[in-house]
């Protein structure tokens, strides 16, 4: 387990800890005799939700190691694993903050506990059920034809990755979508109910989108910005067709 996820996880449990320690503050407060007994019972039932909140995302952090480590899944443990990412992600955001750690940092670990997550299901799904999601700042600034609602509009002129992308679609035979935002992404989810997502994005939009996606697995790729956010960004087409090939079970990992 490389530094990267473990900064993800680290502050996952960290976030756990903080919410357990704030139960135990509840709890405590819960026998002060100065309370009322209806204020001791509204204190009583919240506590014990947060505390089955905590062991139940206890549990997840667990099992994303356990994943982790035996690049296998365990089905049980799903539903807990969720759990603890959908609940917490944001807690670990805010708790990267307070020790000033760059937000992208943490997104980046995130995404890539997530990957290999995700690549431990050994999931296999035919192209027609794969769908590749790109933003639309990968097209060349300047092109003067429309492709978001349409994507085979793009000429192929070879000035922006598009059309490199578009190969592989004609390739693999798999969906594509151009989305300028979450609105789009979720509206060509809904279109062709892919059972895997490939998703090409920065880190923040990386991170909501597979968040937003959950439960089905997204292999995300994040952008390169070498004239700086949304802006002729371009994506690695190696990494882009290794996730393609790995959902098509065309490659072990």
């Amino acid at each position: 387990m490389n530094t990267h996820k473990r900064l993800f996880l680290g502050l996952l449990g960290a976030s756990l800890l903080l919410v357990a320690l704030l139960a135990a503050g509840t709890w405590y407060l819960i026998f002060n005799p100065a309370r009322s007994i209806a204020y001791q019972v509204i204190l009583f039932t919240m506590v014990s939700l947060l505390v089955g909140v905590v062991f139940l995302a206890f549990g997840g952090l667990a099992g994303i190691v356990i994943t982790l480590l035996a690049a296998r899944t365990f089905e049980p443990l799903q539903g807990p694993m969720r759990v603890a990412v959908n609940l917490f992600f944001p807690v670990a955001l805010a708790l990267g903050r307070l020790l000033r750690i760059d937000p992208n940092r943490i997104k980046r670990s995130f995404i890539e506990v997530n990957n290999q997550l995700v690549r431990a299901r050994h999931l296999k799904v035919q192209p027609k059920e794969l769908l590749l999601l790109v933003p639309h700042c990968l097209q060349y600034s300047e092109c003067p034809h429309k492709i978001t609602v349409y994507v085979d509009n793009c000429r192929r002129c070879g000035r922006c990755c598009i059309s490199k992308l578009l190969d592989l679609k004609d390739k693999y035979g798999f969906n594509m979508g151009l989305a300028t935002g979450g609105t789009l992404a979720r509206k060509y989810v809904r279109e062709y109910h892919p059972r895997a997502i490939v998703a090409v994005a920065c880190e923040r939009d990386l991170a909501s989108g597979i968040l937003d996606s959950n439960p089905i697995p997204v292999l995300g790729v994040t952008n390169e910005r070498p004239c700086g956010p949304c802006f002729n960004t371009c994506v690695s087409i190696p990494m882009v067709e290794r996730a393609i090939r790995y959902f098509c079970g065309l490659d072990k990992e």
